[in-house]
């Protein structure tokens, strides 16, 4: 850790103890229930997807039809949105967190950055007249999210017929919202605010195209084998009619991106697009950027600090994992180079060649390598693991396989009583490249311990367990689940957690100097390591003017996969590893671009945990419990550990 990002991480949580003390009793805590309940209902409300995926639904009776819902961006409901957002901010701001138990001055504090993120979205952003990709994702994602949670109707069908008529209402709302997104845009347009070109390339034209393929005939194709009888044929056709108008109006938002913004919509990067709209635009500001840094993820740190202290941290993982290739190298006894980054990528590919041959062994080995990682931390004591825990890993369903590669963790809705969550894993059509590289035997613990144990899986089924302990406020996710509208809040606590399981896991214990991990399976982790290192120096640099575009590109090619030249160089893209790496940094860095902010919050998280861990250690001294911290750690929700650091510390202080 940084030396001044983790001290200021540690004064933060001293200065917050020692002020803390015990709770005392809380008169209020009746009226913060009454208005926490009523916020919670109204945010789920207004963003009916994120509703669909925390199973809103259930959660107050006056949401019963919100699956059948999409947002309403119109500027009528904006302007009324918050006018909503900021009675609530008096009201919270009126209750005295001196009178409020611990737990509800906790989320009195989440909920008041969760509005204050909102209106800055809408009125100092103004996000809604750019956010192509929230507009083009959100009513697929709906979609989804909603077949995912129906309930099974036979042996291969599902959903009851109240939930496939709110799967129509839904779909038939698209038109209109997608009319509406379209008036934005236009309006952004005007005022100077466009998205970035490579967005409009993305999802104007490529996304949007795509799901009016979607809506035109693979969503009626998986209702035809999904809906069970009497009323199957009524729903079909009630479906493909709705289906029909979706798909013609994202053709329809396809069409006004390609007049609006697109000179030769099959012209080859920037030169597609008209003039005006060539620019970079992605850069959020460095006045932004520690905006969101304070806001959204409670970090006590600028983006300008956070880049100086980035590239020791990654100089460091690059040389430790340096070493490790080295001795894998030597153990093997691999006439390999001597050493650098030559060496590095030499291991990398020697590895990869160990891999499954098909799709039907790596999901198998997928499963082994979870049962392993369950087994390991019975027998190690890093987690009270119940005796009917299982981590399931599931082919990824084929209307997923598109927007998911390689690998991805699906909770089940945290607000519901039914559901599983899946850790999917895509298959690849028995490609033996796409086997060796991203599904080798080496590198499938890493991922599977960020996907499902110790990672997301665990995490959530814990939170799941405990839900009625933690606030649904810290379940809520402002401004989408995973686009550029979202506050990112929840990344710091469920991507850090993740990333840090994984460095967990390699902890050395008595006779296993790489704990969980084999040498080789301990290499893939400390490159995982070092992706997420990269990403805080490449993000803060991207957004604050500190890097360009292609620099970034050129760096995580050069960093990440040791292979050095310029990604902008047509003598270094002769060699065909180095083309594949720097398409690959493209599409990396594009999402960086895109989600500001999010991709530091791995690290970042994992620094936050790592920070509380030592100082739970040096309280406590042998009362110190690995696993009781680490499930009062899941026990928080999916908030920035800034939020609660204090209450935790005088939990385990006050623990028998």
């Amino acid at each position: 850790m940084p030396l001044r990002h983790g001290a200021l991480i540690l004064m933060t949580i001293l200065s917050t103890v020692a002020a803390a003390g015990e709770p005392q009793h809380a008169p209020q805590d009746a009226a913060f229930e009454r208005l926490e309940h009523a916020y919670v209902v109204y945010f789920l409300s207004r963003f009916p997807v994120v509703a669909t995926y925390l199973g809103g639904s259930v959660f107050d009776a006056t949401l019963a039809d919100i699956d059948g819902q999409l947002r309403d961006y119109s500027p009528a409901a904006l302007q009324s949105e918050d006018a909503r957002w900021l009675e609530l901010r008096a009201e919270f701001s009126a209750l005295d967190p001196k009178r409020l138990d611990a737990r509800h001055r906790i989320d009195r504090s989440v909920a008041l950055a969760q509005i204050e993120f909102l209106l800055h979205q809408h009125r100092n952003l103004r996000h809604q007249e750019r956010a192509i990709d929230s507009y083009v994702d959100e009513p697929f994602r709906g979609i989804d999210w909603h077949m995912q949670g129906m309930t099974p109707t036979g042996p291969a069908t599902r959903g009851t017929d109240e939930e496939w008529q709110q799967l129509i209402a839904r779909t038939r709302a698209i038109p209109g919202y997608l009319g509406i997104a379209e008036q934005q845009l236009a309006t952004g347009v005007q005022a100077g605010r466009a998205p970035d070109w490579r967005v409009l390339r993305e999802f104007g034209l490529e996304s949007s195209a795509a799901d009016a393929q979607y809506f035109a005939t693979t969503l009626p194709g998986i209702a035809a084998t999904s809906i069970a009888p009497p009323q199957r044929e009524r729903l079909l056709a009630e479906l493909r009619t709705a289906c029909k108008a979706a798909a013609a109006a994202y053709r329809q938002l396809h069409n006004f991106i390609v007049a609006t913004f697109f000179d030769d919509p099959a012209a080859v990067g920037a030169q597609a697009l008209k003039a005006p709209y060539r620019a970079d635009r992605y850069a959020l500001g460095e006045a932004e950027y520690d905006w969101a840094l304070r806001n959204n993820l409670q970090l006590a740190t600028t983006a300008a600090e956070l880049y100086a202290q980035s590239w020791s941290r990654v100089e460091a993982t690059r040389g430790e994992l340096a070493r490790l290739a080295g001795q894998i190298a030597v153990s093997h006894r691999w006439e390999l180079p001597e050493k650098g980054g030559a060496l590095v990528r030499a291991v990398f590919d020697r590895l990869s060649e160990n891999a499954p041959q098909s799709d039907a062994q790596m999901l198998e080995s997928y499963r082994t390598t979870a049962a392993r990682l369950v087994s390991y931390a019975r027998q190690s004591g890093l987690f009270e693991v119940p005796a009917d825990y299982r981590l399931e890993v599931t082919e990824t369903p084929a209307p997923l396989q598109s927007s998911l590669d390689g690998a991805a963790y699906y909770p089940a809705p945290p607000f519901k009583n039914t559901g599983m969550g899946r850790f999917y894993v895509t298959p690849t059509g028995d490609d033996r490249a796409a086997l060796r590289e991203t599904h080798n035997f080496s590198a499938m613990a890493d991922l599977a311990a960020h996907e499902g144990f110790p990672g997301h899986d665990w995490h959530y089924q814990v939170m799941t367990r405990y839900r009625d302990r933690i606030s649904p406020i810290r379940f809520l996710t402002p401004g989408a689940v995973e686009d550029s509208s979202s506050m990112w809040e929840d990344s710091m606590a469920g991507e850090g957690w993740a990333l840090y399981s994984e460095a967990l896991l390699a902890e050395p214990q008595p006779g296993a100097a790489h704990g969980f991990y084999t040498p080789e399976e301990h290499l893939y982790e400390l490159r995982g390591q070092l992706y997420r290192d990269l990403r805080v120096r490449i993000d803060t640099g991207i957004h604050t003017g500190r890097l360009s575009f292609e620099e970034a590109v050129t760096l995580f090619s050069e960093v990440v996969d040791f292979l050095p030249g310029s990604c902008t160089d047509p003598r270094a893209l002769q060699l065909d590893a180095k083309r594949v790496s720097c398409n690959a940094a493209r599409s990396a860095i594009t999402r960086y671009a895109r989600w500001p902010t999010q991709a530091i919050t791995y690290r970042l998280g994992k620094d936050e945990i790592l920070a509380l861990r030592g100082r739970a250690q040096q309280m406590l001294g042998a009362r110190f419990s690995l696993q009781r911290f680490h499930m009062e750690f899941m026990k928080q929700g999916t908030i920035p550990a800034g939020y609660f650091a204090a209450e935790l510390l005088r939990a385990l202080r006050s623990a028998p």
